[in-house]
C-alpha cells in the first residue's frame, strides 16, 4: 500500500519528502500532512504534556496536534522532578529508551507553551528510535540533582502507573 500512497502524497506536496515514522514491522505511522506545514514544528514531550495529564492543555491551547507515539533511542535517562512531572536528560552511557508523543506545534504557539513549563526544562534536539531526530522537551541536569531516577519504568505514564 506505501508503494502507492507515498508517491500520490509526494506528488501532492510538490515531490517533498513526507516524514514518515516506521514502527517495528514497517508500517507507517500518521504524521505525514501534519508535519509538512513550514509553519509548524514537531515535538517529542516525555511527560504531563502527553495526552490526558496535567499541562496538556497547554499543548491543546497552542494549536498543537497529536501525530503519534514513539519511543527515543536508548541515550536518555529519566527522574521524576519532586513526583509532580519527568526530566529527562541525554547521557553517554547507560541511557534508556523513553516513551514520548509526538505532536505538530505551531511555531507562533511554541514559545508560550516553553513559558508555561516548569523551570529547569528546556527543548533540544531528541532521536527517536526509528532515526528520526526532532526538537523534545530536556530537563537541565542540574534539575535533576538529588531526584528520584526513574529510568527502569521507560516512561512517565509507566511509572505513574508503579507509584
Amino acid at each position: 500500500m506505501m508503494g502507492v500512497l507515498l508517491p500520490t502524497l509526494l506528488a501532492a506536496k510538490g515531490g517533498e519528502r513526507p516524514a514518515v515514522s516506521l514502527d517495528t514491522q514497517g508500517v507507517a505511522q500518521r504524521c505525514l500532512c501534519i508535519s509538512m506545514s513550514p509553519e509548524c514544528t514537531l515535538l517529542a514531550v516525555n511527560g504531563t504534556l502527553m495526552r490526558g495529564l496535567e499541562l496538556n492543555g497547554n499543548l491543546i491551547a497552542g494549536g498543537a496536534r497529536f501525530v503519534r507515539e514513539d519511543r527515543t533511542v536508548a541515550a536518555y535517562r529519566l527522574y521524576s522532578i519532586g513526583d509532580r512531572h519527568p526530566g529527562m536528560v541525554r547521557v553517554a552511557d547507560g541511557g534508556v529508551s523513553v516513551a514520548v508523543e509526538v505532536w505538530s506545534v505551531p511555531l507562533e504557539g511554541l514559545t508560550g507553551l516553553l513559558l508555561k513549563e516548569p523551570a529547569g526544562l528546556c527543548i533540544g534536539k531528541v532521536s527517536l528510535l526509528h532515526g528520526q531526530e526532532t526538537l523534545g522537551v530536556l530537563a537541565e541536569s542540574m534539575l535533576c540533582e538529588g531526584q528520584r531516577e526513574i529510568s527502569e519504568f521507560g516512561g512517565w505514564r509507566e511509572y505513574c502507573a508503579g507509584r
